[in-house]
């Protein structure tokens, strides 16, 4: 008898209880991914949320030990399916029945079913930014700056460069610099015979510092100091505290809570709330750097733990509208956190007499926890409107998430948006230090 046949047994055992695991995993996904599809308010004739749905059923799996079999047996270890995954089951299954050489009533999915995911993937960003680059498989996004809308040299450059799309970020200059940036821009792509789009980036209500006070012009806050926040620059006078600033929105600090964290400049310094009372709150700095920070005006302020109710939509936001409809191919939509965001803005553009489901593309956010939490959800609603995308701005997401978690994050919402056929922006300042520097980083 030969080592082979001694071990016969055991490895066909192992092949067949594979097999009813992982016909189980098929039943509980198909099954599970149904009820999902209710939940998050979904058409189940939608093959790409569908997807979603099934992956959010698999993701709620410990695939380990099942995938340690499989990998035993030379078959898939159902890595890398988000975008297929019944394709990806059934494929597996297919394979492994014919190993144990049992009969089940499961086809092989064709080449092009199970290939689908990737071609739909592929359509629905050529839709939202049009086709790609010759030898390039992604897209080079590049925010204009001001000078873009003076010289038109400026943006020549950056299109030269191999922008795919522009962006204009509307919290800075104004409507009359917005359309000679995208003038310019569009002026330079048509040059070239090159497609260019035009994503214009409405700001919604970022917390920042309107004002700051130093006891001090020198001083810098450093772990175990106190800083106190008011709600008007006028209130920074007589603060006893060594540090004070006020913030740049009404009602927000009123929602601030003992114990709930701050972070200041995309996480610079943290701290904690010590107290809040009549309008001041004291913070308590937990984390800085080791040479201390200055608190300065137009710094962004970020409130992780604190359930702020704040519109995805501000005032400036509806009048910004009116610019952003004439001059954009795509609308940056700025700290979306629920599917109902998208219908406030759907109504803002109606009020426009832009219907919700015209050409204009949107691309949402991801730049608070609630919006990880319901980015399924928000996918569904979004994909009825048309062309959309999401955009994982890394520099907000981290100052609310906490850098630990960030990559763990990003890396979370890029899956969840293959799973929906849904195209994904990383983004902020990723090409930096090339640019800068001329040499990547390893996060690039």
């Amino acid at each position: 008898m030969t080592d082979t046949d001694m071990h016969k047994p055991d490895e066909d055992a192992s092949a067949v209880a594979a097999l009813g695991s992982l016909m189980a995993l098929r039943s509980q996904v198909l099954d599970e991914g149904r009820h999902i599809l209710e939940q998050i308010g979904s058409d189940p004739s939608d093959p790409d949320l569908l997807n979603l749905a099934h992956y959010l059923s698999l993701r709620r799996q410990d695939l380990r030990p099942l995938q340690r079999r499989l990998t035993s047996l030379g078959l898939s270890s159902l890595g890398r399916l988000e975008g297929r995954v019944r394709p990806s089951l059934e494929a597996t299954i297919v394979a492994l029945a014919a190993l144990c050489r049992t009969p089940i009533d499961i086809s092989p999915p064709s080449p092009e079913a199970f290939f689908a995911g990737e071609h739909r993937l592929a359509a629905e960003t050529d839709l939202l930014f049009g086709p790609r680059q010759a030898r390039r498989r992604t897209r080079i996004m590049v925010t204009l700056p001001t000078e873009a809308g003076l010289d038109r040299s400026v943006a020549e450059h950056i299109v030269a460069g191999g922008a795919d799309v522009v962006r204009i970020n509307c919290a800075h200059d104004d409507p009359e610099l917005w359309r000679s940036m995208a003038a310019h821009a569009r002026a330079a792509a048509a040059a070239r015979g090159q497609r260019l789009s035009v994503l214009m980036d409405i700001a919604g209500p970022k917390l920042r510092t309107s004002a700051a006070a130093r006891a001090e012009k020198d001083s810098r806050l450093r772990s175990g100091d106190r800083f106190a926040l008011v709600e008007r620059p006028a209130l920074l006078d007589g603060i006893l505290l060594d540090h004070a600033a006020a913030i740049a929105a009404e009602g927000i600090l009123d929602r601030l809570s003992p114990g709930e964290r701050v972070r200041y400049d995309d996480g610079k310094l943290e701290g904690l709330v010590e107290s809040n009372a009549e309008g001041l709150v004291v913070v308590q700095v937990t984390r800085a750097r080791d040479s201390g920070v200055r608190l300065k005006p137009d710094k962004g302020l970020n409130f992780p733990d604190s359930d702020l109710a704040v519109s995805a939509l501000t005032r400036k936001d509806h009048d910004d509208l009116r610019t952003v409809v004439e001059l954009a191919d795509i609308i940056g939509y700025s700290f979306v956190s629920r599917p109902s965001d998208i219908d406030v803005l759907d109504e803002a553009l109606r009020d426009l007499a832009q219907p919700a489901d015209h050409s204009i593309g949107l691309v949402a956010k991801i730049e608070r926890p609630e919006a990880v939490r319901n980015l399924p959800a928000l996918i569904a609603r979004a994909k009825r409107r048309g062309p959309f995308g999401i955009m994982i701005a890394r520099g907000d997401l981290a100052a609310e998430l906490g850098f630990e978690r960030l990559a763990e994050m990003q890396e979370e919402i890029l899956w969840l948006g293959e799973a929906a056929r849904v195209p994904v922006i990383w983004a902020t300042q990723v090409l930096e230090s090339l640019v800068k520097d001329g040499v990547p980083s390893a996060a690039t």
